[in-house]
């Protein structure tokens, strides 16, 4: 007795996929919770320094280290009224010296390192790679290498006690790691663009100023944020250069709470800490959604 097979169901065993194993809802849902859970403790572990400052800069200064908890009913704003006056001269204007160096450094960095960019990126001359390996090559130099020489150059020059030396170097394009960022992010911009540009007659000085600075505005944003960060928080450069209260950025005027030889006012120092907090805080709310798209489109990760 002959057994016959069905061609069609044989062919379907032969031509159907493997089915995947999904897991099931329910297991997906719990691997889900407990991915946010984890990510949640660690954003709370990670803030929790933070939130100790804030805590603290409202705590008597006598409290400050031995209740080390951020739950407490004893506040006061004793430490903002006195960190504000206590150094000789209002905090006001360790904060205006703050802003007279970030507005500085903003300015020089967007306009020297860009055109070093554009230069980079759209112009052809001699020894271009090489010069450019040499600039990238600076990213890995340690500031204290050359700390000396710029020291003994800007004595010479009589710019201590000044803003100077902590200034005019950003408008020479030394901030090697902002002219590469510009150079990806104007080498990703259409070619077609320039060219159209140089047709219809339009000079590099032109193109650099109408066609590419407004294409760059993403990779201008990122400069001018980490500018103003690093700018705001240096405390070795205003330490070396500046001796005199007067002249002291909002870093070097934090120390003066902090006395080694007699009692710190720790408090009056946190309370401060949270006031120079707040630029920085403002500055990446502000620009966050431009530093984002400035990473993005320079292909840096």
């Amino acid at each position: 007795m002959t057994s016959t097979v069905d061609p069609t169901a044989a062919t379907r065993a032969i031509v159907a996929p493997t089915a995947r194993v999904r897991p099931r809802p329910a297991r997906r849902a719990w691997v889900s919770v407990l991915k946010h859970a984890g990510l949640i403790l660690l954003s709370l572990i990670m803030v929790y320094p933070l939130l100790w400052l804030v805590v603290s800069s409202f705590k008597p200064n006598e409290r400050i280290f031995s209740d080390l908890g951020i739950f407490t009913t004893d506040l006061t704003l004793d430490n903002y009224v006195h960190g504000w006056t206590s150094q000789q001269l209002p905090f006001s204007v360790f904060l205006a010296n703050s802003s007279i160096l970030v507005i500085g450094a903003i300015i020089g960095n967007l306009v020297s390192c860009s055109l070093a960019a554009y230069a980079f990126a759209r112009l052809k001359f001699w020894g271009r790679n090489l010069f450019f390996a040499i600039m990238l090559g600076t990213i890995m130099l340690p500031f204290h290498v050359v700390l000396v020489p710029q020291f003994i150059i800007f004595r010479e020059l009589g710019w201590l006690e000044t803003f100077l030396p902590l200034v005019v170097p950003k408008f020479l394009a030394t901030d090697a790691f902002f002219i590469f960022l510009m150079v990806q992010f104007i080498r990703g911009l259409p070619k077609e663009i320039f060219e159209a540009a140089r047709i219809d007659g339009a000079g590099q000085f032109r193109i650099y100023a109408q066609i590419t600075l407004p294409l760059m505005v993403p990779a201008l944003a990122t400069t001018a944020i980490f500018t103003f960060i690093w700018t705001w928080g240096d405390f070795f450069g205003p330490l070396i250069y500046l001796r005199t209260r007067d002249n002291f950025p909002v870093s070097v005027a934090l120390k003066g709470f902090i006395d080694a030889q007699s009692s710190s006012n720790y408090g009056a120092m946190f309370a401060m800490s949270v006031v120079s907090l707040i630029p920085l805080f403002l500055a990446f709310l502000i620009g966050q959604r431009y530093l984002i798209k400035g990473f993005a489109t320079t292909g840096i990760k």
